[in-house]
């Protein structure tokens, strides 16, 4: 929600990025396999540089502007599809999965089932959007830490060394947005609330 906002209020320079990036002819999808490449590389880094988490962090930051920029060279070009959402969701849910792998393989003096948890819950949180937008219902900006949000949290603490804490606040947020998005979605097919 948080991150959505500062989109919003940047949203001209995304659009100005956007066509310039554009204009150079790179697609959308290969920007989306760039930030997937940044994300993946960023869970070796925890994996093998566990001292140096702030390498991951860097990787994460950039995966995620790239995940930012794919989105606003579509709009720009018009080369938004359902191909392209499919794309971006899929891998957007293998990079978490590649993140926290490499945390629990590191270590980083927390139990892998907290690490566990905080992927499970990430994901579901992303189950519950698609499974209530395929039901018309829209969840977009439902709850206090979507993806970016997370992966923020996980970044900046782990610049500053702190990678365990940040897993910690990861599950939290990530378990708050579930409940969010499922009572949210749970309620709106009670009361036959579908767009």
């Amino acid at each position: 929600m948080v991150l959505n906002r500062i989109r919003d209020s940047i949203d001209p320079i995304l659009t100005s990025l956007g066509k310039a990036v554009g204009s150079t002819g790179i697609s959308p999808n290969t920007l989306t396999l760039i930030g997937f490449a940044f994300a993946g590389f960023s869970g070796l880094l925890y994996a093998i540089r566990p001292d140096m988490p702030y390498l991951a962090a860097v990787a994460i930051l950039v995966s995620g502007f790239f995940d930012i920029l794919d989105g606003a060279v579509a709009r720009v070009t018009r080369k938004i599809s359902k191909h392209g959402s499919f794309n971006d969701s899929t891998l957007d849910r293998m990079a978490e999965i590649f993140i926290y792998s490499g945390i629990i393989y590191a270590g980083y003096g927390i139990s892998p089932i907290f690490v566990l948890l905080a992927l499970a819950f990430s994901l579901l949180v992303s189950y519950v959007r698609a499974k209530g937008e395929s039901l018309n219902i829209k969840i977009s900006g439902i709850g206090i830490g979507e993806r970016a949000e997370r992966l923020a949290v996980l970044a900046i603490l782990s610049i500053v060394g702190f990678v365990a804490y940040g897993v910690y606040v990861v599950l939290i947020l990530a378990a708050v947005t579930f409940v969010q998005r499922y009572a949210f979605v749970y309620h709106a097919l009670e009361r036959g609330n579908t767009n």
